[in-house]
């Protein structure tokens, strides 16, 4: 196979999905023939800073399959690690053209008005020569595992929130309350009900030490920065959101607080229960959520937003709605992309279905062993074999949790099995050290909102 001038091999090409360019089997064939040093410096908040050497072709020949492994090289390292300033050291002609699609009114205007709104500073691509390239300063921190004490550990879901009163690492209370967070302009009313929850789980214990958040979004230490939960405030409202978790945590006394991703929190529950590190947990719901913790079991000060970084290079690839780019996770790692994929198995779904009973609608069909159905989830698992190829470039992963409604039931099963089958067939070493599989009885009973309640350390 060929994309650019560069050949690469895909033994097993997805069912339903023939014209796929994984972007982690293509950029390994790219780098063999590039000699050319490039680095890529991306700096985010606490003056943490990641550097990437790698190497292009910089020839005229090449000088689109530059571009473009550069170009998406840079949207996944600011997907993955976040960041509002970019040093492309060692090749101006693709900086210059970096600046112009990261500017407003560019093709990447997305991105710069999104980390804009994350760091509240404008984002920056620096054309800099290869020996003025920035120093790394990395800080990975330690996240959770602390189980002394009376906690309350709160999951701020969707559709549903839960909390659990956690004493001494036991959970002796848990409850789900349906709210509707993404559908209020109000932040009193996520206030009203973070608040009740934690005075709830209070009311089960004899005193709170500590409370733990775990949440979709990206946060800047316990501010919600960007984070769907709040979707429909406005942003002249955010200084409330940005305050939420800590004045709700007010209300109960003066206990330390820690609000995390939700997908780190899945990546600490892994971690707790498996009893290692280097896990990065992937979840296929409404999209695509990711977190990871490194062998120490710390986090890296990533926002590891994967759901929005590139995993296919193919041109007809499906765009994202929100995203407006092609070829990003949420749409091969999420319901989308059942959904996605329904029409070329033969699968009519009503359009007056929403996304989740559209799921339903072929996890049914799965369920009485469809071929049709069959087919879509062994085209998912072609899929995420493929982009464990690419995520164990950029991440050192020994347990790969994947979760989720999309991995319920033979569903998942059939996306589990042809994932392994194909990295055992085509990359035995990675198979052998990168675990794919589902969480165990003993990371589920640890559960999401425990995990949670052990994020702080008691004063």
């Amino acid at each position: 196979m060929q994309y650019l001038g560069v050949e690469y091999q895909m033994n097993h090409a997805p069912k339903l999905d023939q014209s796929f360019i994984p972007f982690g089997v293509w950029r390994a064939a790219y780098l063999k023939g590039a000699k050319q040093p490039i680095s890529i410096a991306v700096e985010r908040d606490k003056g943490r800073v990641s550097v990437q050497h790698t190497f292009i072709y910089g020839t005229e020949e090449m000088a689109e399959a530059d571009y473009r492994y550069v170009e998406r090289y840079v949207k996944f390292l600011l997907w993955s690690i976040g960041g509002f300033r970019v040093s492309v050291c060692g090749c101006s002609a693709i900086a210059q053209r970096l600046k112009k699609a990261y500017a407003p009114g560019g093709e990447r205007e997305f991105d710069h008005t999104f980390f804009f709104q994350l760091y509240e500073r404008e984002l920056e691509i620096l054309d800099l020569p290869l020996d003025a390239c920035p120093q790394a300063n990395e800080m990975a921190e330690p996240m959770g595992g602390n189980m002394d004490g009376c906690r309350i550990g709160f999951d701020a879901g969707g559709s549903d929130r839960k909390v659990s009163a956690v004493v001494d690492g036991e959970c002796v209370y848990s409850e789900e309350v349906v709210w509707f967070p993404k559908l209020q302009e109000d932040p009193d009313y996520h206030y009203g009900h973070i608040v009740e929850a934690f005075k709830t789980a209070a009311s089960k214990m004899p005193r709170v030490d500590a409370i733990g958040v775990s949440s979709a979004g990206v946060f800047i230490g316990n501010a919600p920065m960007v984070a769907s939960l709040f979707i429909k405030v406005p942003r002249s409202n955010w200084d409330k959101v940005k305050t939420i978790y800590d004045r709700a945590a007010k209300e109960i006394g003066d206990v330390p607080i820690v609000v995390a991703n939700d997908g780190d929190v899945s990546a600490l529950a892994g971690a707790m229960g498996l009893g290692v590190g280097s896990i990065m947990g992937v979840a296929m719901g409404t999209s695509e959520a990711v977190g990871y913790v490194d062998k120490d079991k710390n986090v890296l000060g990533w926002i590891n937003e994967l759901a929005f970084a590139p995993v296919d290079l193919q041109e007809g690839a499906m765009q994202d709605e929100w995203s407006t780019d092609y070829g990003v996770g949420c749409k091969y790692f999420s319901q989308d992309a059942v959904i996605k994929l329904a029409p070329a198995a033969g699968i009519e779904l009503e359009e007056s279905l929403s996304p989740a009973e559209k799921l339903k609608v072929v996890q049914a069909l799965m369920q009485e062993d469809d071929p049709r159905a069959q087919a879509i989830f062994e085209t998912i698992g072609a899929y995420l074999a493929y982009t464990v190829v690419l995520y164990s470039q950029f991440y050192d992963i020994e347990h790969m949790m994947m979760l989720g409604r999309v991995m319920s039931g033979k569903g998942g099963d059939t996306i589990l099995r042809v994932c392994q089958e194909i990295l055992v067939a085509e990359y035995p070493d990675l198979a052998k050290k990168c675990q794919v599989m589902l969480p165990d009885e003993k990371t589920r009973r640890v559960g999401q909102s425990v995990a949670a309640a052990s994020l702080p350390r008691i004063r």
